[in-house]
Formats: structure tokens, C-alpha cells, sequence
């Protein structure tokens, strides 16, 4: 490859006069000092990158699915100049979200497992995975709830890339940029809907719970099942792009705005994500 070849990651984000929840700013102050208010649930830091992102990833080698990158693992790769300049945005990203309290993770991600056992009677736990955080390091985890038939929360959705909003006990919120691969998408509250008041899906619910009426409602929340959302017919998702530091807000007992829908992408053709999220 030219020595003088140089590699910008322009991810572009097509907003229409619909997309009324999404703020844009210019730098890292304004992406977690701009307060949440109104419709706006959703800031983007915008951003134009340089450097050549695949070549850390083609370097990872995967023994799972998906493999956590550490400060340590990116300063071994040898990389050339342009993976070099790449590399230094991981790590001053990595260093802006720790330094403003978060715990940052970056991931690199072939694909997610499905379960293909019983094609008519699906199960598999990562179909409706959400993001829970811890009430002391703000950290993501997966909580893996039952394995309930996927006919039950999908209403014929794709059952990886169902709809969701995190939620945690404490002020927080989520950041996350991806930088290789298929962008994370969001959707506009307005044409999401609680699969929980689906009518078919909430009979389905209760025969699972199987308890007294007054329970119902905290056995949703508790189970997570109330986090979970289905696009309206005629829905419109926004890719939040490549290269983009994005900030959405979550379901907390302090929150002024409705939480942030949004969803991870299902892979393209096997080809591997980059993202950091907290």
C-alpha cells in the first residue's frame, strides 16, 4: 500500500426534519455537558477520522465471537502509519470516557450465536439481550434472562436486532461509537412500541408469569421485558454511522427525557464490528 495513502472515516448520518431527538455537537465538552431536555434524547459528537481502522481488526485474532480489546492488546499490534493513527483514537477515546467517569469497553465482533436446534421453536438467549449497568462502575454487562420461545417477544421481527433502552439505578447514560464494520441504529420513540403492550405478546407474558394481576407489572420490569421495542409499520431507523461518539440517554429514576431506543446491526457477509460502549 502507498505510503501516502490515507484512510478517513466519513460515516455520514442522513437526518430528516423527522429526526427532531438528535442533537449534534462539535467536540467531547459538548457531547457530555449538553443536558438532555425536550424530544432530544440522543447527542452526537460528529466526527471526521483518520486512520485505518481494519487493520486492527484483521490483526485480532477471534477464539469466541466477539473479543475485549485492552489498552495492552492495542499498543502490541504492529501496525503502519495509518493503523498507528487509527490506534491513538481508540486510545484517547478510551481515555475521554474514563476520565469523565465511565467505563469504557471496546469490542471487536464477528457475529453474535443464534440458535438453529428448533427452527420452529427458537430460544436463544441472545435474542432479547439488554444492557444493564452496575450502580457503582457504570459498567455494561449482558443480562442473559429466560429462555422464552422468541415468538414470544419477536412479532416477527429478526430475532437478534429487536429494539431496546437500557436502565439503570443510578444517573448514567450510554456512549458508543463504532468504528469498523455495521453501525449501531436508533429509532425515533415515536414510531417504537413496548412489545410488553402488545396485545398477543402480554398474553404470552402472563402465562409465563402465571401469577396474581398486582405482580404483572413489577415481574415485567424485573425480567427486563419492559426495556424491549418494536418498530411501527412504516418505521424508519437512523444508522448512527462510522466514526461518530454518540451519547443516549437511559431509563433512571432522575431522567428528564424518554430513554433512547436503539439496536444493535446484524452483521454484513461475517464482517467484523469495532465499537467502544458504556
Amino acid at each position: 500500500m502507498p505510503k501516502d495513502c490515507i484512510f478517513r472515516l466519513t460515516g455520514m448520518i442522513h437526518l430528516s426534519p423527522a429526526d427532531h431527538q438528535i442533537h449534534s455537537v462539535t467536540n467531547f465538552h459538548g457531547l457530555v455537558s449538553t443536558p438532555f431536555n425536550g424530544v432530544i434524547n440522543a447527542i452526537c459528537w460528529t466526527r471526521t477520522l483518520t486512520g485505518n481502522f481494519s487493520e486492527i481488526v484483521e490483526q485480532v485474532v477471534l477464539t469466541e465471537n466477539m473479543v475485549v480489546l485492552e489498552e495492552d492488546d492495542l499498543l502490541n499490534l504492529q501496525l503502519s502509519e495509518q493503523g498507528q493513527l487509527a490506534r491513538e483514537v481508540l486510545l484517547n477515546d478510551l481515555k475521554l470516557l474514563k476520565a469523565h467517569g465511565a467505563s469504557p469497553t471496546l469490542n471487536v465482533i464477528r457475529c453474535y450465536d443464534r440458535d438453529d436446534t428448533h427452527p420452529f421453536f427458537p430460544t436463544d438467549v441472545y435474542s432479547f439481550y439488554v444492557f444493564i449497568f452496575s450502580a457503582q462502575a457504570k459498567a455494561c454487562f449482558f443480562y442473559l434472562s429466560h429462555r422464552i420461545p422468541i415468538e414470544v417477544l419477536s412479532t416477527g421481527y429478526n430475532r437478534m436486532w429487536g429494539f431496546h433502552v437500557d436502565r439503570s439505578p443510578v444517573p448514567t447514560d450510554t456512549f458508543l461509537c463504532t468504528y469498523h464494520g455495521a453501525p449501531s441504529e436508533i429509532l425515533p420513540n415515536e414510531q417504537a412500541r413496548q412489545k410488553v403492550l402488545v396485545p398477543e405478546i402480554r398474553e404470552e407474558l402472563k402465562k409465563l408469569y402465571g401469577g396474581a394481576e398486582e405482580g404483572f407489572e413489577s415481574f415485567l420490569s424485573e425480567h427486563f421485558f419492559d426495556l424491549h421495542y418494536q418498530a411501527n409499520p412504516g418505521a424508519r431507523p437512523i444508522s448512527l454511522g462510522l466514526g461518530h461518539l454518540w451519547r443516549l440517554a437511559i431509563d433512571h429514576p432522575e431522567s428528564e427525557v424518554v430513554p433512547c431506543v436503539h439496536r444493535a446491526p446484524e452483521e454484513k457477509n461475517g464482517e467484523r464490528r469495532l465499537l467502544v460502549i458504556c
